[in-house]
């Protein structure tokens, strides 16, 4: 595939994708500031959007903002947290983000990514899913469960890493859509593309993706 090929093929499944989940082009966590975003960020890996959306209603209230988490000990988010998976280590590393923002950053959440690296537990995909959705800034795609699966068939790559294929999609999707990818590529995992079972008869890229059912029939 030539390199106007390519551009033309990635902007068509961009393009399909907007058209059918525009309105999921958005973070599902519920948030009202960056500290919030980032704890349910950070709340949220290996674990459903939905449960954290459960639990941090009643945490925000009791603990408002960074400072109120500086001198917690882990213990004492337990009670709030302890439905999400590897709630130990998340009540750990939370409490330690809240120390670090407030020593180092004036109590205020950084917005770019070198800084947000610097916080304990937080790695790209956490950052860049604060970047992008509070801050409005694209420093790299955020990389879960959906995309690689999404990914390894529409891309046909052959790693599960997370960070590779990041690097990967940096370098063929145009960074305006660094942002949405993750978004789409999340719905169209949980629409069709799913691990388990993808459903291509009812794809939006059934026609475009190597991997499609259609497409495979034909060779």
């Amino acid at each position: 595939m030539s390199k106007r090929s390519a551009e033309y093929w990635i902007a068509e499944v961009i393009a399909r994708l907007k058209r059918r989940y525009r309105r999921e082009m958005r973070t599902s966590l519920n948030h009202s500031n960056a500290w919030e975003l980032l704890v349910a960020t950070m709340l949220s890996a290996q674990a459903q959007d939905a449960q954290v959306n459960k639990v941090t209603p009643g945490l925000f209230r009791r603990y408002p903002d960074i400072e109120s988490y500086v001198h917690l000990r882990p213990v004492q988010l337990y009670p709030y947290i302890s439905s999400i998976g590897l709630f130990r280590s998340k009540a750990k590393n939370i409490i330690g983000s809240a120390r670090y923002i407030s020593e180092h950053f004036c109590g205020t959440v950084p917005n770019d990514m070198d800084s947000m690296l610097m916080l304990p537990g937080v790695g790209r995909k956490t950052a860049n899913v604060v970047l992008a959705n509070y801050f409005g800034k694209n420093y790299g795609i955020a990389v879960d469960t959906h995309c690689i699966t999404v990914s390894m068939r529409l891309f046909r790559y052959r790693t599960k890493n997370a960070e590779v294929i990041e690097r990967r999609l940096m370098r063929f999707v145009p960074q305006k859509e660094w942002g949405n990818v993750n978004h789409l590529f999340i719905a169209l995992g949980r629409d069709t593309c799913k691990a388990r079972r993808k459903e291509c008869g009812r794809c939006a890229l059934i026609d475009l993706c190597p991997s499609s059912d259609l497409r495979m029939k034909k060779r």
